[in-house]
C-alpha cells in the first residue's frame, strides 16, 4: 500500500476528528465542568492524531520495498559475488 504523506496527514486529522467528536459527544452526557470536557476532548484529538502518525511511520518502515533481499545460501556460487569494477579487470589483462 502507497500513500502520500499528504494523503495520511489529511487521513490523521479526519480520523482524530471522528474520534475527538466522539469523545466530545460521550463527555456532554456525563455531569462534568466544561473545562473538563473540552480539555479532555482536546487531548483526545492530540492523542489520536500522533497515534496514527506515529503507526504510519511505523507501516512505511515495515514496507516491502525497505527490506534488503538476503541470498539463498543454496543459491551461492563465488564465481557470482566476485564481481570486479571495470578498472580493475582491465589492469589484470595488461
Amino acid at each position: 500500500m502507497y500513500i502520500t504523506s499528504r494523503a495520511s496527514t489529511i487521513r490523521n486529522f479526519s480520523l482524530a476528528a471522528v474520534n475527538g467528536t466522539i469523545t466530545l459527544i460521550i463527555l456532554l452526557i456525563a455531569p462534568l465542568g466544561l473545562a473538563a470536557v473540552i480539555s479532555n476532548t482536546f487531548l483526545v484529538t492530540l492523542a489520536t492524531f500522533f497515534a496514527s502518525t506515529i503507526a504510519d511511520q511505523i507501516v512505511r518502515y515495515l514496507q516491502p520495498s525497505r527490506i534488503k533481499e538476503i541470498p539463498n545460501s543454496l543459491d551461492y556460487t563465488p564465481e557470482s559475488s566476485q564481481i570486479l569494477p571495470r578498472d580493475s579487470q582491465n589492469l589484470e589483462r595488461k
